[in-house]
């Protein structure tokens, strides 16, 4: 039996005491690996926009690591500029990146801010060492060179542990009125990047010809917010920037419509789905005629259906393609097995 992959995994955001319900695509990510019998060791770090906080992590991180590399197989940096923290360079470094840190951060009037920019140097500058850069849409291409290989690798959704219950058995669980109708909104409304304001705006104006409550999911356990969208009757998306919101795609597994504005990969994931629809431009007016479209809308979502290629144990096993790829070209001396979910569980 051949030994399993080891992975020393560096990000600079990770559940806390503090915020325990953050990343939750990236510990589903680490719990299926784990599944699928790879090896997995998170190194957080709370980089907080603070180069101070990157060099402390860099340091500690060296310390802690010194005598361990070779308990290792490879490095895999969540969020590009995580990166940073494991150079020197010992292991075959594998890094995603996930929105911002490719994008780079832009003002409430979309221009790109100065320290986006220098996210975006960043990200640049350590993609050119990488063994494998992943990313989540396409939208990053346009600031990572030709020369740098890239694979596509978006979030992944739990289909397996969806819950299937009506929409009235979710409002009850809830405590929600049965005869609302229900906007859900999911995200920090103090992050101005997430727009909330945009959508409180675009419910208000719905609200002069057709009755309807805002919803706002934040700050709550992940089988909450699935709950939540089976309980509602839309979701709305109204960021400034995204780069694979794995909302939408959870949204779609639960069969619920959407409406949103041009971001991330939204376009490619709601395309040709019934009752859902991309807005041609972010006016508060233009998202309400979208919201009353999908709240009279009498036919079925397929939504689940349009992202059963994105079910995580799939993506899983791309993943460890990946690792085994770059291993094979470290260390020619190793064959790693492929391991699937499905042989995990049978042992």
């Amino acid at each position: 039996m051949e030994a399993p992959i080891r992975v020393l995994m560096i990000t600079s955001e990770w559940p806390t005491q503090e915020i325990p319900f953050a990343v939750p695509f990236l510990v589903q990510q680490v719990e299926f690996l784990k599944r699928a019998g790879v090896e997995v060791e998170v190194f957080y770090f709370r980089g907080a926009k603070n180069p101070i906080n990157y060099f402390k992590a860099w340091r500690r991180l060296q310390r802690q690591y010194k005598y361990r590399w070779n308990e290792f197989d490879l490095v895999h940096a969540q969020f590009g500029q995580a990166a940073l923290i494991p150079w020197p360079k010992r292991l075959p470094l594998v890094i995603t990146f996930h929105g911002v840190d490719m994008l780079g951060y832009l003002s409430h009037t979309g221009r790109m801010t100065l320290q986006g920019k220098l996210l975006v140097w960043l990200g640049q500058m350590v993609a050119h060492f990488a063994d494998a850069v992943l990313i989540v849409s396409n939208e990053m291409r346009r600031n990572l060179p030709a020369s740098i290989p890239l694979h596509m690798l978006p979030t992944g959704v739990d289909l397996a542990s969806m819950p299937c219950l009506t929409r009235e058995e979710a409002r009850r669980q809830l405590g929600l009125s049965l005869d609302e109708r229900l906007i859900l909104f999911v995200g920090n409304p103090n992050d101005p990047r997430k727009r909330s304001s945009r959508a409180r705006e675009a419910v208000d104006v719905l609200n002069s010809r057709l009755p309807a409550r805002l919803i706002i999911g934040w700050g709550k356990p992940h089988k909450d917010i699935i709950a939540l969208m089976y309980a509602c009757d839309v979701l709305v998306v109204t960021s400034l920037q995204e780069g694979s919101p794995t909302i939408v795609k959870e949204a779609l597994a639960c069969n619920l419509g959407v409406v949103s504005v041009v971001v991330g990969d939204v376009v490619e994931r709601l395309k040709d789905i019934d009752g859902c629809e991309v807005v041609a431009d972010d006016k508060p007016e233009t998202i309400a005629a979208a919201l009353e479209r999908a709240l009279r809308h009498d036919g079925r979502i397929r939504g689940r259906e349009a992202v059963e290629e994105l079910d995580e144990r799939v993506l899983t096993e791309k993943l460890i393609r990946i690792y085994q790829s770059i291993i094979g070209r470290s260390k020619p001396a190793i064959k790693m097995q492929d391991h699937s979910l499905a042989s995990s569980r049978s042992r």
